[in-house]
């Protein structure tokens, strides 16, 4: 695929685009395929620079001496002109070279372009030599981190909650983060912005009966995330390393009445247990009774033993019990 920009009026073409056809609206939503620019990294010319500097210098040197020559001849009444015009040209040509060497830090790239059009990206460290008469733009392939704003969302049951996430992300494609979009750092933030809200309010912050929330299964939202970020801004030239939740919490108005649900929550399950248990231990208690024949009731005495060991085993407080000393029937 040519690295050159291309227009495209409905979508992506197999060649450019003649200039004066433009592009007309398509006038409906075209989606991230339907984008104009179609640009991609290649490699764009270029050699040590070590040599070129000794080029650079050589030429300058020479052309220095021609002119230097040139001018002593023409002093003493000789033709130097040749001379001094030869000598200034190839003063010229090593400046131009000169001009030519760009120091290339690693993690960092230099993308090229001639006169407007793109050539292609330098990524080698060092000093490099490039096509003369270039502009050059440094854009970073180092490991970028942010943090979102915190965003204060409805979640899935429209809970106001407030959210941020800290997303990790680098650059992938040079030549389209240059040229497919105006800013790829501000890009990249309000997409994740937008990827994070729309998380959000696909579930529910906290809730039993749902597989997915947002407070109980942060690997799975943050994997959600991740894909929803990656997706956005692969039309940059971007890749995300990685997405995690760094803020989540119930928006204040709200924050002490969810409280208050959690914990009656928490107590109506704790509750379940110790009714649980206890049925069981009520359970056991009259089989063995009955197994070993210890004592024979019937079942209004036998409702009055349930009623007595429920109480028993479900008070919050100890229980103090009363001794019968007389007939079991009295």
């Amino acid at each position: 695929m040519s690295g050159d920009t291309q227009l495209r009026p409905d979508g992506p073409t197999d060649g450019p685009t003649d200039e004066s056809e433009g592009g007309a609206p398509a006038g409906r939503p075209v989606g991230h395929e339907g984008t104009r620019v179609d640009v991609t990294e290649r490699m764009a010319w270029s050699v040590d620079g070590f040599a070129g500097l000794a080029v650079t210098l050589l030429l300058l040197g020479l052309g220095s001496w021609l002119t230097v020559l040139g001018i002593i001849d023409a002093d003493a009444g000789e033709g130097g002109v040749g001379l001094i015009l030869g000598g200034l040209a190839i003063a010229v040509l090593g400046l131009l070279l000169s001009a030519s060497l760009a120091i290339v830090a690693p993690g960092q790239t230099r993308v090229v372009q001639f006169f407007g059009r793109y050539v292609g990206t330098v990524r080698r460290p060092g000093l490099r030599m490039l096509v003369p008469l270039t502009t050059r733009r440094n854009v970073s392939v180092r490991v970028h981190n942010f943090e979102t704003n915190e965003l204060k969302v409805n979640d899935a049951d429209g809970n106001p909650i407030n959210i941020a996430a800290i997303v990790v992300w680098q650059v992938a494609d040079t030549a389209r983060a240059t040229f497919a979009v105006e800013d790829y750092e501000d890009f990249v933030a309000v997409q994740a912005e937008s990827a994070l809200r729309h998380v959000a309010m696909s579930h529910p912050y906290d809730n039993a009966a749902t597989e997915v929330t947002l407070r109980g299964d942060t690997e799975v939202i943050s994997s959600e995330l991740a894909a929803e970020v990656a997706a956005l801004i692969a039309l940059a030239g971007l890749e995300v390393i990685e997405v995690r939740i760094s803020a989540l919490a119930y928006a204040p108005e709200i924050a002490q009445a969810m409280l208050q649900r959690q914990q009656a929550s928490a107590v109506i399950a704790a509750r379940e247990k110790i009714v649980e248990g206890a049925v069981g231990m009520v359970e056991s208690a009259l089989g063995q009774l009955e197994e070993k024949d210890i004592v024979d009731l019937d079942p209004e005495r036998r409702a009055a033993m349930v009623s007595n060991l429920l109480v028993v085993l479900c008070s919050e407080r100890g229980t103090t019990p009363v001794v019968n000393t007389g007939s079991l029937y009295t």
